[in-house]
């Protein structure tokens, strides 16, 4: 029986989080993409620094260790920007230079620089994938142990999970949108991701005596995906010139992200 609900708890909290997300952004993607960027900015950043980080240095890991691990962490997904990029430039061979000057080669620079960015969007797409995969594993083995402990304390933990991770499963689906092209592949993804939380829940039951000491980790793991996908990614997409007036309405949805994620993080904890 506990096996059947932890089952339960974790695809409730892992993918219905993303059905939930999913039905929030397409209310809103549309017409406020630009806005919706700022928002998974701060959403993400929020939940790494806020939510993720905190609670993996409250527990007895070694500070030192788990600094490496973030460090680590941002590295490794700096490299697989980098082996993506080698990748593509590879793959496709170079159009010939032009000729003449001027306003041709202010063209086929602007080409390149999109196409450069188009592409560096690809891995952070696979970044999230990574991080909400290792973030979900570990929520997993969190709701085993509450439904170790006692029924009604796995069904609040469930709840709790499922509630702070919609905001940052927005910013997911708005990062995987633009390297997948349609709203639907973005929610296939995201919620094959989320299917990791029911492994984890299973590792919990079977191991958990002998995973508890790496959930700091996982967390610290999954912290560095969204620090990486934030100000590698999202953030470069937002420094535009822009107006006074589009400028506070940026910021604001950034703050407002952040306000989010701090929220529903602090009404969660407090169940």
């Amino acid at each position: 029986m506990t096996l059947i609900a932890i089952l339960i708890g974790t695809i409730a909290a892992g993918v219905g989080s993303v059905w939930l997300a999913a039905a929030l952004s397409l209310a809103m993607l549309g017409r406020f993409t630009q806005h919706m960027l700022s928002l998974a900015a701060g959403a993400l950043m929020a939940t790494a620094f806020l939510h993720l980080l905190p609670e993996a240095f409250e527990s007895q890991a070694s500070a030192h260790e788990l600094f490496a691990m973030l460090l680590g962490g941002l590295v490794f997904f700096f490299l697989l920007d980098k082996a993506e990029l080698w990748h593509h430039g590879h793959e496709h061979s170079q159009p010939p230079l032009p000729q003449a000057g001027g306003a041709t080669d202010q063209a086929v620079g602007h080409a390149h620089h999109a196409h450069h960015h188009d592409h560096g969007g690809k891995s952070g797409g696979w970044a999230v994938l990574a991080g909400d995969s290792v973030h979900a594993f570990g929520d997993g083995v969190l709701i085993a142990s509450a439904f170790l402990a006692d029924m009604r304390l796995g069904i609040v933990t469930s709840l709790a999970v499922l509630a702070h991770e919609v905001p940052h499963h927005i910013g997911d689906l708005i990062v995987l949108r633009q390297t997948s092209g349609t709203q639907r592949a973005a929610l296939i993804k995201v919620s094959l991701a989320g299917t990791v939380t029911a492994l984890g829940g299973l590792a919990g039951y079977f191991l958990l005596s002998s995973l508890e000491s790496f959930i700091p980790y996982f967390l610290v793991a999954a912290s560095s995906s969204f620090v990486y996908v934030a100000l590698a990614d999202l953030i470069p997409q937002l420094q535009k010139r822009l107006s006074l007036r589009e400028t506070v309405a940026q910021v604001s949805w950034l703050l407002a992200g952040i306000a989010l994620v701090t929220l529903i993080s602090g009404l969660a904890h407090g169940q």
